[in-house]
């Protein structure tokens, strides 16, 4: 596997390097859901194209991140699935469906991830985690009134990713996540627990929505998620591992 990229979800896919050399993984490009721009949505639209082109030329298969995240689902009725036409709440959800359009135009062999939130040591600052534990640090934390994630470990998607490319799909949109969705203020308690950091909690009110993701596509492609202890407690011990490299880190 070729893999495109420098970040988190690059770093974490190259055990599997070695494995799938038919396959390029586009681990490059926007990861934040927040605060990005028209430039950065541009230039990853820019990567995709030119990326897939390469591979339509030389028939290699293109793996794709796009998001399985409240932007994508966040107006679905019912558990997230991606058999169903979807309507993005948010830009990057807007921004990464219009990848997977511009993929499939391209007309290169390819197999579609929906991720869920990952969870992993050494995640950019600006996800989910690393801003909860920084704010808990600093003694104010906000917490959107209602919202929930999906978390995955890391690890277990590069388990999914492997066994999939195995599969050797082609043209597939799989949703890569837990099917649980946890509510954020719940993590926020878990975390600091596990720190030992008290802070203020400061509720906004973004009229989000809850959402679940729907895996039933993916169990049936993968039967080893049943072992991976998907459900209702599945974010405890991953958070447990987070919370412990974050230990490690400050040692």
């Amino acid at each position: 596997m070729d893999i495109v990229g420098t970040g988190f979800l690059a770093r974490n896919l190259r055990p599997l390097a070695g494995r799938h050399p038919d396959t390029v993984a586009l681990a490059a490009g926007v990861s934040w859901a927040s605060g990005t721009s028209d430039a950065d949505f541009a230039r990853e639209a820019a990567l995709v194209g030119e990326v897939a082109k390469r591979c339509a030329a030389d028939g290699r298969r293109v793996l794709f991140f796009s998001t399985a995240a409240t932007g994508m689902y966040g107006l679905a009725e019912g558990p997230g699935r991606e058999d169903v036409p979807v309507t993005p709440c948010t830009p990057y959800g807007a921004h990464k469906l219009a990848l997977e359009d511009l993929l499939r135009d391209t007309g290169a062999d390819h197999l579609i991830l929906r991720l869920g939130h990952l969870v992993g040591p050494d995640q950019p600052e600006h996800q989910l985690l690393p801003t909860l534990v920084r704010q808990l640090r600093e003694g104010v934390v906000r917490v959107h009134r209602g919202a929930a994630r999906d978390l995955i470990d890391v690890d277990d998607v590069i388990t999914v990713v492997d066994r999939l490319l195995a599969a050797d799909l082609r043209s597939e949109t799989v949703n890569v996540a837990s099917g649980f969705a946890v509510p954020v203020e719940d993590v926020v308690d878990l975390l600091a627990g596990a720190l030992g950091l008290e802070a203020r909690k400061e509720h906004l009110d973004t009229g989000g929505r809850q959402h679940v993701i729907s895996t039933e596509k993916l169990r049936a492609l993968v039967p080893q998620v049943a072992q991976m202890g998907f459900g209702p407690d599945y974010h405890r011990r991953i958070l447990g591992d987070f919370t412990a490299s974050v230990y490690v880190r400050q040692d």
